[in-house]
This record gives structure tokens, sequence and C-alpha cells, in this order.
């Protein structure tokens, strides 16, 4: 078996599944690789849709939200004759050759861009022998899975498997994970004063961690001024700003002189953080939350997006691992209450927690190891 995984440089969460996939297959010793699906487009198109993507993300939440919802509601603008897949599917050909070339027998989709382009290809070169499947990364089906032709569809959970089966994907198709794929390092736990220490943060007091993802989205700023303002002594609070710069540079000067407050710009230490951390204010998405959950790290959810996050934050909130709020101020409020309240902090950690791997499960079953 050769694999390829296919994701889509549209946030690192996609590209974050695809690496935990690739790192149990290489353990597996199988040979895997990653590529971004959108470069047989071109590197221009691939550039320019993802650099889109983060600014309607980043900057314009209400207008990704409404085009979520358009599509959810109108899901023949994503059928397979419409504008926006010949877009997506013009790197078809250009694909073909080069799995074929590669001699690539074994298809990985964790982005539904990239399982569209696949669906194309084999519509176009039907004799093409290849295994192809597509990998939720949120707890929801989204809107253009319907018209993607796998042969696997990877869930994460019996309620996200439902509405794949009112999408009309065949139940022999569909297989449960436990959650998400997440990357190695967050199955390794180390000790809060450890992890605390190896990032020279103070070992004494509660820590939040805030973070919205590797864009740094959402009223992230607002909220951090209102937790530091009513942030008790000895407490603490790291930010985590990721690739918004000017979030940084923002947060740099209104905190400057607080010990108890730490920023810090885009960072691949994210599970020594949440190892060092007894609380985390982020938004819903699908892999941050997952990587959470496998830490047993208790949530304070922001709907900056919403969109498919909504579905993920009904998820966790349903598992009692998680709690939201429709206003700042009581986010904020949240996060204090929850930082002095350790009995709620554990009984929270635990009913995230859940046994299984599921990078690991995806591996068994396209290995053969793990039969239906």
């Amino acid at each position: 078996m050769k694999v390829l995984i296919l994701t889509c440089n549209t946030g690192e969460g996609h590209n974050s599944v695809a690496e935990a996939v690739r790192q149990v297959f290489s353990v597996a010793g199988t040979e895997c690789a990653v590529m971004d699906a959108l470069s047989f487009l071109s590197e221009f198109v691939s550039d320019a849709i993802s650099g889109f993507h983060t600014g309607i993300y980043r900057h314009m939440p209400g207008a990704f939200k409404k085009s979520y919802q358009f599509m959810e509601q109108h899901p023949s603008v994503l059928d397979e004759d419409g504008v926006v897949a010949r877009i997506l599917t013009a790197g078809a050909e250009r694909m073909c050759e080069f799995i074929e070339v590669a001699e690539y027998d074994c298809l990985i989709c964790p982005h539904a861009f990239a399982a569209l382009m696949v669906t194309q290809m084999r519509r176009m070169y039907p004799g093409i022998d290849v295994t192809a499947s597509f990998i939720a990364t949120d707890y929801t089906c989204s809107p253009t899975v319907v018209d993607c032709d796998m042969d696997w569809f990877f869930v994460p959970s019996e309620g996200a498997k439902e509405e794949f089966l009112a999408a009309g994907i065949p139940a022999e198709r569909i297989v449960v994970t436990a959650g998400i794929p997440v990357r190695r390092e967050f199955f390794r736990h180390m000790d809060r004063d450890a992890a605390r220490r190896r990032l020279g943060l103070p070992r004494s007091g509660q820590m939040l961690l805030a973070m919205c993802g590797s864009m740094g989205c959402g009223h992230l700023d607002a909220l951090a001024e209102l937790v530091a303002g009513r942030l008790a002594h000895g407490h603490l609070m790291t930010v985590v700003c990721g690739t918004n710069v000017h979030l940084r540079k923002k947060l740099d000067r209104i905190f400057d002189g607080r010990d108890d407050i730490h920023i810090m710009g885009y960072t691949d230490e994210v599970s020594l953080l949440m190892d060092s951390a007894d609380l985390y204010l982020t938004k819903p998405g699908g892999i941050s939350t997952s990587e959470a959950a496998v830490k047993g790290l208790p949530m304070v959810l922001v709907d900056a997006v919403a969109g498919c996050e909504e579905y993920n934050l009904r998820h966790f909130c349903g598992l009692g691992g998680a709690v939201t709020a429709d206003r700042q101020e009581d986010l904020a409020r949240l996060c204090l209450t929850l930082l002095d309240d350790l009995d709620a902090l554990r009984d929270m950690g635990a009913a995230l927690r859940q046994p299984g791997d599921a990078a690991q499960e995806i591996c068994d079953r396209l290995t053969g190891k793990e039969t239906a």
C-alpha cells in the first residue's frame, strides 16, 4: 500500500489531521505522503483560495456563517456541473497523472475540497485503481460531503454518523472513530508543573489558556481584557495569537508589565501549553477541541465563526466537557468562576476523555487490520 493524504492550506486544522494520520502510517511502516490538493490547480490558486478563506474567517465571520448556511440550504451550488465544483476539480487531470506515476493506491482526504477533486478525477478516469477516504474534521456532515464519492467516510461521533446517513451516505461506508485524529504528541501527558517549567511559566496558580485557532480569529483581545481585569491574585492567563500579528502587537501593548499575563504568537508547543493549563478558552474548531478532549482539558467555547463550528460546540457542551455563553462578559465570567472551581474542572475533564485513537483506527481499517 502507498498512501497519499490530500489536504488544503485553509487553516492549520486540516494539515494537523493529515499529519496525525501520516504519523500512524509511518509507524506502521506504510509509505505515506501529504500534499496540498489545491496545488494541482496551481500554487497561485492554492494561495489565493487559502488567503481568501483566512481573510473571511478572521475578519468577516458573519459572512462565513451566512455562506455556510446558504450552502446548507442550497446544496445545488456544489453540483458537479456548478461553477464551484468546476473550479475545485479543474486539477483532476494533473492529480490523476501524479497518482499514476507515483503509484499511490490509497487516497485520504481530510478536507471536502480535496474529496471533491478526487471525486471528479474518478468520474473522468474511471479506470484509476485507488481507494478513497474522507475524514470529517468537524462533528457534523458539511454540505459538500453529499457530492463526494468516497469508499470510506470516517466520522468522529455517532451523532455525526446520523447526519451522514441523512445526507444519503450508505451506512456500510461510514466508520465512527474515537473523535477526530490528533497528532501523537497530544497523547503524551506531562505533569502540569513540569510543563510550566519547560515553558518558563510560574508553577503556582490556576492558568487559563486562551487561543482561537492558528489564525487568531474572534474577539480574543476583548475577552482577554475582560478576564485580565478580574483575574484573581496568583492566577495566570496565557494568550496565543497564532499568525495574527496585529493581535499579538495589540495585546503586547495592552498587557505590558503584567507578570500574570503571557502573550505568544504562533507556536508548535500547543500540546505542552495544554498540559500547563487548567482551563481552555477557544473557538470550537474540530481539531483544537479534539486535542483538548484527548488531554482532558475543560473548555469555555467562543462561538466566533459559527457554521460547522456550531455543531462542534453543541457536541462538547453536550458531553459536559465544555460551557459557553452568548455575551463576552458572560464568557469571561465563566472563565473566572471555573478557575476557582476545582471540582467542576475535574468533572469536565473526566467527561471529555474517551478511549481510542482515531488516526490509529483509520490506519487499521485501511491496512486491513480491522475489518467491518
